[in-house]
């Protein structure tokens, strides 16, 4: 024990121990590397680069590293005993330094509260190879920040800031953080702990950075819960999650989740509380409540870099749902490395139309907390509503889809708003066409048209910078963000692939999540054996390291043993005169096996074209004729992702 603590009150694992052991020992106090004598010399500098050779403090490792100086602690004791062979002098193992053991400075342990058995496992969950872990650390990727700090941060210099921005409600930085710590207090009251779960379904509105700030302050989890789901998808993923309260709408316009929750309770046995925004129904707490409320308590625990923080989850939520815990050394550092080479700053004002739910749009919402510019939000996606956002509250930055800007585009509403404000925008969620790129820039010449690519797993893995221009951000979803390395393999064989030819896309770097959450089938198979994940995305990478997204491996279509990728198909049919959006996929055939479907969504007042003038257009193109699709179906509107990405598995194919 350190403290008088044992593991389930400080929250340290076996996979902690794994991933962190060795570099806390080399850390302390334990293994000296001395040079010279710069303090007899005063030689401060040398002094500053001595600390870490020297020895660091407990203290000191746990602001370097990301953990609890408790955590450090106790995995370095444990560390002496299996190297020492000490005793197990718990109360004398923390002072050092010839330091008198005090009554107050010892806190007995049955006085600490105890990480819940689902708090552990989740932790468990974060197990990185030690050898990654020690890498991040040593090169700054990984420190110990988290949304709390960067919230006092902000607080505390530019208090009357904007933080959360509507056009009729301005939340600042100081109002934002008092906020917080009250609506943290209240639910520390109800009896939530750190590493609880807490699910979050909410627009993009102000309500949900306060869920958010408030639940991690103390070093709960937030669950993020996609607005369009609802009772089926609720009950797989709290029950998943374990959450032990959800943060929701107390009414919509024809459904209330927090009615819809209240109703499920029996079948969700880990949740303890509803807590609505809004109208309030009976048997719910009232978000309100505990935002005007203060009470008397005293929150004694803050939150790590290492602690889980975040619980998301991929498309797939009914049959086997796919967890992905991240922390803030993942989310955090990515957006910390990327804002700058993004040309990023405090003075800036984004806007992203993903939700907040998504990790697309919580990038925006990250890089927000780490750089303290503002989040000018747009609570729900209308085309007009989108682009009257951007002319009214004049963003810098704007986070788009493809369908966003396809929908305004086709919408007349390009040419009818100013989007002069915007410096740079991105667009990522789904493969961007070529073409409507380059007429997006042309239509916005003081705007830098970018591209990103980044998964639930990982937040944003590659993207092009401002610098890079048209021609590359047109075509290439990006090259590596800081810190990472991505490399085109043999879906097969693993093995790296030429410049310029076709494979998956892998990724390594200190953003990638470090598995999914019970779900041992899935993780069996994301990761290579040196520890690269497996996107199942399909690219090229050219001789500068800029990487096009191809398709997705399970979007081939195999015509009679002859696969090809349909994304250029897709492409193609998108820069039709009469389509907005199209999708190409495999449907089943007696004799080939399977063959290519197109779906299209038409622009409003176009005239359907035929399966033959489509293919007509196509061979204009060049287009081999196997490629060619062999089915049409019409479509008034797509099954659309959260970040209106095309559900292909939900699409119905024609019949005959």
């Amino acid at each position: 024990m350190a403290r008088g603590l044992n593991r389930r009150q400080i929250g340290v694992t076996e996979e902690m121990f794994e991933t962190f052991g060795e570099i806390i020992f080399r850390m302390s106090h334990n293994h000296q590397v001395r040079e010279g004598d710069p303090y007899r010399d005063k030689d401060w500098d040398a002094i500053e680069r001595h600390r870490e050779p020297m020895g660091l403090s407990d203290a000191q490792i746990a602001e370097r590293i990301g953990l609890s100086r408790n955590q450090v602690l106790y995995i370095r004791t444990l560390m002496e005993r299996r190297r020492f062979r000490t005793g197990h002098y718990a109360r004398l193992l923390e002072l050092g330094g010839g330091k008198r053991f005090r009554t107050e400075r010892f806190t007995p342990h049955l006085d600490h509260f105890r990480y819940s058995e689902d708090a552990l496992e989740l932790r468990a969950a974060m197990n990185y190879p030690p050898e990654r872990a020690r890498a991040y650390i040593e090169n700054g990727w990984w420190r110990n920040e988290t949304q709390r700090r960067y919230l006092e941060r902000h607080a505390a210099e530019r208090p009357d800031a904007p933080a959360f921005v509507l056009p009729e409600r301005t939340l600042t930085w100081k109002e934002l953080r008092d906020t917080a710590e009250r609506v943290a207090k209240g639910l520390w009251q109800l009896g939530l702990r750190p590493g609880d779960v807490v699910a979050v379904q909410l627009p993009n509105i102000p309500e949900f950075a306060i869920a958010n700030l408030a639940v991690t302050w103390f070093g709960g989890v937030v669950q993020t819960i996609h607005m369009p789901y609802r009772d089926a998808e609720l009950q797989t993923l709290i029950n998943h999650g374990r959450s032990r309260a959800i943060v929701c709408l107390g009414a919509g316009k024809d459904w209330s989740a927090a009615q819809a929750v209240l109703a499920l309770q029996p079948q969700l046995p880990t949740l303890k509380h509803v807590i609505a925004v809004g109208d309030t129904p009976d048997g719910a707490l009232s978000l309100a409540d505990l935002i005007a409320g203060d009470p008397d308590v005293e929150i004694g625990h803050e939150p790590s870099a290492a602690d889980p923080h975040l619980l998301l989850y991929t498309s797939g939520t009914t049959s086997s749902p796919k967890g992905v815990p991240l922390n803030s050394h993942n989310m955090l550092s990515n957006a910390r490395m990327s804002a700058p080479e993004k040309g990023l700053t405090a003075d800036d004002g984004i806007l992203t139309a993903a939700p907040f739910t998504h990790l697309y749009g919580l990038y925006a919402f990250h890089l927000g907390i780490v750089t303290g510019m503002a989040n000018l939000l747009l609570p729900a996606f209308t085309p007009p509503g989108l682009a009257e956002a951007i002319e009214k509250m004049r963003p810098t930055a704007v986070w788009f889809a493809p369908a966003h800007a396809a929908a305004m585009t086709a919408a007349g509403l390009i040419e009818k708003h100013d989007f002069s404000s915007m410096k740079m925008c991105l667009f990522a969620g789904s493969a961007s066409p070529p073409a409507m790129l380059h007429a997006l820039q042309e239509a916005w010449p003081c705007c830098r048209v970018c591209q990103l690519w980044g998964m639930t797993e990982l937040q944003a893995g590659m993207f092009t910078r401002p610098g890079d221009g048209i021609g590359k951000s047109a075509v290439f979803a990006g090259r590596a963000s800081p810190g990472s390395i991505v490399r085109v393999a043999d879906p097969d064989t693993g093995e790296e692939r030429p410049r310029g030819e076709e494979g998956e896309i892998q990724i390594q770097g200190p953003m990638v999540f470090p598995g999914y959450l019970r779900n041992k089938e899935a993780n069996e198979t994301a990761f290579t054996a040196d520890r690269f994940f497996k996107s199942g995305d399909l690219g090229y990478m050219d001789e500068d390291g800029f990487v096009a997204i191809t398709g997705r491996i399970k979007d081939i279509i195999n015509r009679g043993g002859v696969k090809f990728n349909p994304q250029d198909i897709e492409n193609l049919l998108s820069a039709h005169p009469a389509i907005q959006m199209a999708a190409v996929a495999p449907v089943a055939h007696d004799v080939l096996g399977e063959q290519a479907c197109a779906w299209v969504q038409l622009n409003p007042g176009a005239e359907a074209p035929d399966l033959e003038a489509l293919c007509a257009f196509l061979m204009e193109h060049r287009i081999a004729r196997n490629k060619l699709p062999e089915k049409l179906a019409i479509v008034e509107e797509f099954p659309m992702t959260p970040t209106r990405k095309i559900i292909k598995g939900q699409l119905k194919a024609p019949v005959g």
